[in-house]
């Protein structure tokens, strides 16, 4: 098949890392050029941006911008060196005094932006190796943190050691700390038992597709993609063409037009289009004293 150009959403299975899930679309229908936006852990379920093509080079932009929407269960009283249910168990302790009032006023507490430790089994780099090697091979690992955003989050008590919750946050934020960081709040330890990711922005569980669905239908994998356009909803859409697209091309500036784009603000992004084709991402900037639109990532197919 030739390659694809744009984004298949996937609902990844339980029990398979989403490198194997490329993998299986990769050589299932022979893309040589493909990555994904947002890695989810074997445990995990839900939403997988599967980028094809030229999309592989808007990843880094969905990764910066990009809410992310995960439901699951946390297990009170019980804490694993991995942080979830695929590690061994290291702490036992009871459940007392917990209450659906004490759950929730736990979960806000995690609500908002600041440095969040980083589970010692992450790919998490330490002097240019993952922390997980170094913690399988029973090395200390160095306490890193990370600045995330948790933008809502509920939780729900429904058994007296299991809570039920939903959280809105910031790519790169590990919903493994975030169980373990109510566990200590609560005073019980806690582990991660269930993950699904509901949303991965723009695109909800409602536009995903089942991988076993599509391996061996090449025309339902086609049918599945979606254009890099539809990956960039947010963005202001410029169209080009004749010149100014080979100008484009060639990662040259154009120029800013307030009749088309209303007015110039510095840092503004934006979407040239030929078509239906898009160019390029662009940022608003003076150039030479000139308002115009410069180049930040061409996507044309060479």
């Amino acid at each position: 098949m030739p390659q694809q150009d744009g984004v298949l959403v996937l609902c990844k299975p339980k029990g398979i890392t989403s490198a194997a899930c490329i993998g299986k679309v990769k050589w299932a229908f022979g893309q040589k050029k493909i990555g994904h936006a947002g890695t989810l852990d074997p445990m995990a379920t839900g939403v997988l941006l599967v980028l094809l093509g030229q999309a592989t080079k808007i990843s880094g932009h969905l990764m910066e911008q990009g809410e992310k929407t995960y439901s699951g269960l946390i297990r009170l009283g019980v804490v694993t060196d991995t942080w979830d249910a695929e590690g061994a168990v290291v702490e036992e302790h009871p459940v007392v005094g917990v209450t659906q009032e004490t759950v929730q006023e736990a979960m806000q507490e995690l609500v908002g932006t600041y440095a969040q430790e980083v589970p010692a089994y992450s790919a998490a780099k330490h002097q240019g190796k993952p922390l997980y090697e170094l913690a399988r091979k029973g090395l200390e690992t160095p306490i890193k943190k990370k600045e995330i955003t948790v933008f809502r989050g509920e939780a729900e008590l429904v058994g007296p050691s299991l809570v039920r919750f939903r959280a809105t946050c910031s790519s790169g934020t590990y919903i493994r700390s975030l169980a373990h960081s109510l566990g200590k709040r609560l005073g019980c330890g806690a582990m991660l038992e269930e993950l699904t990711r509901e949303y991965s922005h723009p695109f909800g569980l409602d536009k995903a597709h089942h991988l076993e669905a599509l391996l061996g239908n090449a025309e339902a994998f086609t049918a599945s993609i979606l254009g890099i356009a539809e990956a960039l909803p947010g963005r202001h859409k410029v169209c080009v063409a004749g010149e100014e697209a080979a100008r484009v091309k060639n990662g040259m500036p154009l120029a800013y037009n307030a009749a088309v784009s209303g007015p110039f603000q510095p840092g503004r992004q934006a979407l040239l289009m030929n078509g239906e084709t898009p160019l390029a991402l662009v940022e608003a900037a003076m150039l030479q004293n000139n308002e115009a639109w410069a180049v930040v990532r061409g996507l044309w197919t060479l």
